[in-house]
């Protein structure tokens, strides 16, 4: 396979001024301020091939942001070698432009007053799309994220999800190669994050795209992505399997309960390791090989009115990992 994105000892530190606490430090933090260097990322090192979708993880400030930055071209960085389709991101050359795209979560690109279609209409101005292409692409795109009642629509009059919706339409209408998508889902309802896992997933599938994802959501991980890097502190500390790294460190998954009638904490604990209970909900950790049996065993012995199976939060991952530092 054709390497997309190639990363070699990748540096970016930036140099900021310490704030002191209290009117007295914020006036020397003025007259007499102090630098520091911070250390965004530290010889990081990886490469993706043509057609992957790989998860980008780590805690806030990790350096997720600061890379996806560099490889889409926004800002430059010290030291290294970093090539996305034969081409330096930096020199933000046309043809390069025309085949990515990058999203971030909830930072607009559309025209705030005007309907959806002038916005659509400007991009494809932007990108020199030929009428046919254009037309062609968003036609797809309406009929797969179910948006053609929103283009005539105001962008300020849209909730959020359905402003995410149009957003990756403006984004994608070039039919980029490459995406970079920085904590897409976040703020999204559950029904609106499943329906926009899905489109990333189709889009991925059918144009043989390259995606680098970064995400809190353990489900965006779990339903996209076989492979992730985990970054920590500027540092690369696990490229691998996703599901080798849950079954490492995540060796539970959760329950979550809802009960018609009051149960007593005694017979929950015998079920599994209750991380919370508060009629009617309970929230219990629960061994992944066991995961069926204690679910059953649910059902049948209380009176159940839901029952949900989730992964454990992706934070919760990388806090084993780090806390074991078996990298």
């Amino acid at each position: 396979m054709d390497k997309a994105i190639v990363v070699d000892k990748l540096v970016k530190n930036f140099v900021v001024t310490e704030k002191e606490a209290g009117f007295v430090g914020a006036l020397s933090s003025i007259f007499h301020p102090v630098k520091k260097t911070v250390e965004a990322l530290k010889n990081i090192t990886f490469t993706i091939q043509k057609g992957e979708l790989v998860g980008f993880i780590g805690p806030n400030g990790a350096g997720k942001t600061t890379t996806m930055k560099v490889l889409s071209g926004l800002i430059h960085p010290d030291s290294g070698f970093v090539s996305v389709m034969g081409h330096d991101p930096w020199k933000k050359s046309g043809k390069y432009l025309k085949n990515i795209s990058l999203i971030m979560g909830q930072k607009n690109q559309l025209w705030w007053d005007l309907p959806v279609i002038d916005s659509l209409e400007f991009n494809k101005a932007v990108y020199q799309i030929k009428d046919s292409d254009y037309e062609k692409n968003l036609s797809s795109l309406v009929e797969i994220l179910k948006i053609g009642n929103l283009l005539k629509t105001p962008v300020r009059k849209l909730s959020l999800g359905q402003r995410m919706k149009v957003e990756l339409v403006a984004a994608l209408i070039h039919n980029p190669q490459v995406l970079f998508l920085d904590e897409p889902t976040v703020g999204l309802d559950l029904v609106a994050q499943q329906a926009l896992r899905d489109f990333i997933f189709e889009y991925n599938r059918k144009n043989e795209s390259t995606v680098l994802l970064t995400s809190h959501n353990m489900a965006d991980l779990a339903d996209l992505s076989r492979r992730v890097i985990v970054i920590n502190e500027g540092n690369i500390v696990y490229d691998g399997l996703l599901e080798k790294l849950t079954k490492k460190y995540a060796p539970n998954k959760i329950i979550k309960v809802l009960f018609e009638k009051e149960v007593s904490l005694e017979d929950l604990q015998k079920i599994g390791n209750i991380d919370k209970y508060n009629y009617p909900e309970a929230v219990i950790s629960v061994p992944r090989s066991t995961i069926s049996y204690v679910a059953s065993e649910l059902l049948q012995n209380f009176d159940v009115i839901d029952i949900d199976i989730e992964e454990p939060p992706i934070e919760d991952v990388i806090r084993q990992v780090f806390e074991t530092k078996d990298f």
